[in-house]
């Protein structure tokens, strides 16, 4: 599986439901386990990743303009590493609903948020709807 902190998990089947199926039940629940725990890894693997390309590459360059290219690329990396960072905590957070049986359930309404917005964001907490107004409210708020 590849994920990205951008985007996320972009190589998974996509789970298949059976008709009359109930919703969250332990099939569900180990697809939406798994795309987690691989997503984590991956992300995991940039942060070592990043650990050891600073190590190798930091070098004193004598030239000002080679040092500030080399500072500013460092400082592109931390902010992406910062944002995944966010990130594995709202990954842990949506592995602990799945051992709670609360994933999958809209924070804001109680309603099933649904497999294909879980499968598209696994770290949804809202339904579209919950989202929607969540963003208006944002819009209105910073205007």
């Amino acid at each position: 599986m590849v994920a990205t902190a951008s985007t996320g998990p972009m190589d998974f089947k996509p789970y298949k439901e059976k008709k009359g199926e109930e919703y969250m039940n332990e099939t569900q629940s180990e697809h939406f386990k798994t795309i987690l725990l691989a997503w984590k890894r991956e992300l995991m693997e940039e942060v070592d990743r990043t650990v050891s390309h600073m190590k190798d590459d930091a070098a004193n360059f004598p030239d000002p303009n080679d040092r500030a290219t080399q500072e500013e690329e460092f400082s592109l990396e931390l902010r992406a590493r910062d944002r995944e960072r966010k990130l594995l905590k709202k990954i842990e957070e949506a592995l602990n609903r799945i051992k709670q049986e609360d994933y999958g359930y809209c924070e804001g309404c109680g309603v099933e948020i649904g497999i294909r917005r879980l499968e598209a964001r696994p770290t949804a907490t809202l339904c579209i709807d919950c989202k929607t107004i969540d963003e208006i409210k944002e819009k209105q708020t910073t205007m």
